[in-house]
């Protein structure tokens, strides 16, 4: 056997697939930085201010002792977590009774908040800062006009993807930067707080997230939510075999309901589906003439092959995927791929791209060597989360791991590092 016909394990995509969600997230975070150190280092009283449901329960001051100041935070982190469950729980019971097309113009109306209204003030005061002469009347067209774009793209399936990803990520920076304004204090207790929330969330068995998810899975559709989706990674022994796979990480295997007739209904579905992708691709019907190419979809991919190439491995191929789908799938079939979407591609909720940049920012309004620290934390949890999710194939919290490596790496850069890096620079020290 050939060596570039082995089949791959799921670690050989690893890297591509953690390099495609690292990349969006890198450039979310960093854009955030850049916000904050133009708009937020003012002296003066005209830079922007923020009140939020986040700073209902206690409005932090100055002139308040440190305890006081974590009484507080804990307090208005509690008030968001359960404003947050309660709106998840209701999320939940609205997909439940099908409210599908009210959740999306929900999700649109909001998302067209963001981007008009908050992306607005924003430019406002980049122009105020800058003094980019602009007249009011081309700066509101070109707002609409971004807003309206933005909405369409994240919310019309046939928009091109690279659209809907850059209108996410400036969804995310949107988000987070006005989350920087929030106190010092409740911000890093806000943090911890919902990083715990997204680990019992997710994990519990009665967790919003949990509910949400497993209620999308038992009726095979996306969950009704502003979700990054990366690129599928295509399988080169795959496309050499002519196979079709259709991936899904957030389907856990349960052996007792397999022979359930809901599990036997979704699997004649899912078999049915392969099997006329099969169909459609292979051309056997009216295979063209010798020289001619013949293109096979493969999930997002176009791959051409010559039909003397193609013929007698699809023919093959058509026959052992009717065998494998009367005996169900193979480990294999199931273990392919880590992605979270049924096109094998990794997801991210916008949620993390949010926190990850709040916790980044945070760190750049006190020192850039934090930064640097904080960065590599929340890269490293999210890439230690990715191949966690390859092994366990269910859905894992991103937020746990990367934000609180990225806290613990802030409190030792900041009282442990920073104090290291100091005395050496006094005393000429280099190394």
């Amino acid at each position: 056997m050939d060596e570039n016909s082995k089949p791959r394990s799921v670690l050989d995509s690893l890297g591509e697939e953690i390099v495609r969600i690292v990349t969006p997230v890198s450039i979310c975070m960093l854009l955030v930085v850049i916000l904050v150190s133009v708009l937020n280092n003012d002296s003066d009283s005209s830079g922007p201010s923020f009140t939020s449901i986040a700073t209902v329960a206690y409005n932090e001051s100055s002139s308040d002792s440190n305890w006081d100041k974590l009484k507080g935070a804990i307090l208005n982190a509690l008030v968001f977590v359960v404003v947050v469950t309660a709106v998840t729980f209701l999320l939940v019971l609205l997909f439940y009774f099908r409210c599908t097309k009210f959740l999306k113009y929900y999700m649109g109306f909001s998302s067209f908040l963001v981007l008009g209204f908050m992306g607005g003030e924003i430019c406002l005061f980049l122009i105020g800062k800058f003094r980019i002469p602009i007249d009011c009347v081309t700066f509101a067209l070109s707002l609409f006009n971004f807003t309206v774009v933005g909405v369409l793209a994240v919310f019309m399936s046939k928009t091109a993807i690279i659209i809907t990803q850059v209108y996410l990520v400036v969804i995310g920076v949107l988000v987070a930067y006005w989350f920087t304004l929030l106190p010092e204090w409740t911000t890093w207790v806000l943090l911890v707080a919902m990083s715990l929330y997204d680990l019992a969330a997710v994990l519990l068995p009665g967790g919003p997230l949990r509910l949400l998810v497993e209620l999308a899975i038992s009726r095979d559709e996306d969950i009704p939510a502003l979700v990054y989706e990366a690129r599928p990674i295509i399988n080169p022994d795959s496309v050499q075999r002519g196979a079709v796979v259709q991936r899904r990480v957030w389907r856990e295997r349960r052996d007792n309901d397999i022979g359930s007739d809901e599990n036997l209904d979704s699997r004649s579905n899912l078999n049915s589906t392969v099997y006329s992708s099969l169909e459609s691709s292979s051309g056997l019907e009216s295979l063209p003439s010798i020289g001619e190419r013949t293109a096979v979809d493969v999930e997002d991919g176009l791959v051409s092959r010559s039909d003397s190439e193609l013929a007698a491995p699809l023919i093959q191929h058509r026959i052992n995927v009717r065998m494998n789908l009367q005996e169900g799938p193979s480990d294999d079939f199931a273990l392919e791929g880590i992605g979270l979407g049924s096109s094998g591609a990794i997801k991210l909720g916008l949620g993390d791209f949010i926190f990850y940049s709040v916790l980044v920012a945070r760190a750049a309004m006190y020192d850039f060597m934090t930064v640097y620290a904080c960065y590599l934390a929340i890269i490293a949890g999210l890439g230690i989360t990715l191949m966690l999710l390859a092994f366990y194939q269910k859905a894992l919290p991103a937020l746990p791991v990367s934000v609180l490596l990225g806290v613990l790496f802030y409190l030792l850069t900041r009282l442990l590092l920073e104090t290291f890096v100091v005395q050496c620079s006094i005393n000429l020290l280099m190394f």
